[in-house]
């Protein structure tokens, strides 16, 4: 697998830092996850469970190793040395400094393993006026901008249900790991990685930021209309409604002719795009006038062959009966021995040689422990004594 023989100290929790470790996992990372002893990560009680089992934490906690180790204890810690001793990557999503504070700072993680690459994720950057302050997704959603962006105009300003800060950063930081991993077989070197919620998230304004830099104007918000196209957005159909994406003229033309509405292109009010969407209400009432006659399946059929983007408006459950999604394996079954079958999400990235699966089991808390602490020299006796010292 891809990174096969990367070893990655996972003291991440909740999602962004697991999700980041997923995907090293998912590419064949060993990570050892570090979890409380006794507690484990929040998100183990988290969500609907399958036979007592979170399928939250299954979906981003699969192909890793759960070690448990008091950090707040001396010995917990020694034992934590010892294994960053033996690693590539050390990932946690603690506020900047806490590693500071447990003498990890990126000297003496160095100092302990030479060429050692350190990711850091956190709410607002390792640096800054907002470096100590709290996060979670929905404060970055509200401070980055994004959540200002969506929304009806006239309406207040929403959130996106997933948390899309908390996965974002943590596939960030996952594609930052791997470019320094890449560097540091090049130059031996190893290398400090930052990401964050907020950062991510204003990375991803996209025209909404440039626009904004190109004249100074706030954008609206414009619900499912596109903020620079039209016609764009939800159209009604006989029976509901079809997702419709004309993105350029040549688009739109072809739109309009499988509509049978090609009077239109020679239309005053709607020759280009500024005029369309000067008169957004105008032509989304024309091209709803004629969806309006037929049902969803038949628009699908006429519009997806004449190279028109659209798409029916899914719910959970028909996305992952949808075909192509199954195709896709975008749901996965995990046969476990103890907690039956768990449904987890698939694979996002795909590898036509070497493809992602699952190696290992989403870990009951602790379950690799006594393995590794012998692994890293622990005798039975000695690793007896780090459980009766709720050490380990």
């Amino acid at each position: 697998m891809q990174l096969e023989g990367i070893r990655v100290v996972d003291l991440s929790r909740i999602l962004s830092g697991p999700f980041c470790s997923m995907f090293l996992a998912d590419m064949g990372a060993e990570v050892v996850k570090i979890e409380d002893v006794g507690e484990g990560d929040p998100i183990r009680r988290q969500g609907e469970l399958r036979n007592g089992f979170s399928l939250y934490f299954a979906s981003y906690n699969r192909n890793k190793r759960s070690l448990t180790l008091n950090l707040r204890h001396p010995d917990g810690m020694a034992a934590l040395r010892k294994l960053i001793a033996t690693a590539d990557v050390v990932l946690n999503n603690f506020r900047p400094g806490v590693m500071d504070r447990m003498g990890l700072a990126r000297a003496e993680l160095e100092r302990l393993r030479p060429g050692i690459v350190s990711c850091h994720i956190s709410g607002f950057g390792l640096d800054g006026p907002y470096r100590d302050r709290p996060a979670f997704d929905f404060i970055a959603q509200a401070m980055s901008g994004f959540m200002s962006v969506n929304g009806a105009e006239g309406e207040p300003p929403m959130r996106a249900a997933p948390p899309v800060t908390d996965l974002v950063a943590g596939a960030y930081a996952a594609m930052g790991v791997c470019a320094a991993l890449v560097r540091r077989a090049r130059t031996g070197l190893g290398e400090e990685v930052a990401a964050s919620l907020t950062d991510g998230m204003v990375s991803m304004l996209s025209f909404l930021a440039t626009n904004y830099f190109a004249t100074g104007e706030l954008p609206v918000r414009t619900g499912n209309d596109h903020a620079l196209v039209a016609p764009y957005g939800l159209f009604e159909a006989s029976d509901g409604e079809v997702a419709i994406a004309p993105s350029n003229d040549q688009v739109y033309y072809k739109l309009l002719d499988a509509l049978e509405l090609s009077e239109l292109r020679a239309h005053p009010d709607f020759l280009t795009n500024r005029d369309r969407f000067a008169r957004r209400a105008a032509i989304n009432a024309r091209i709803n006038a004629r969806t309006r006659e037929r049902p969803i399946a038949h628009w699908l059929e006429v519009l997806n062959a004449a190279g028109v983007p659209c798409g029916r408006v899914l719910d959970v459950r028909q996305v992952f009966e949808d075909p192509q999604v199954r195709h896709q394996q975008m749901r996965i079954t995990i046969d476990h021995p103890r907690y039956g079958p768990l449904d987890v999400l698939g694979f996002p990235i795909k590898f036509s040689d070497d493809p992602c699966r699952v190696h290992r089991l989403p870990p009951d808390l602790g379950a690799d422990t006594d393995a590794l602490l012998a692994e890293l020299g622990y005798t039975p006796e000695a690793i007896a004594g780090l459980r009766s010292a709720r050490a380990a």
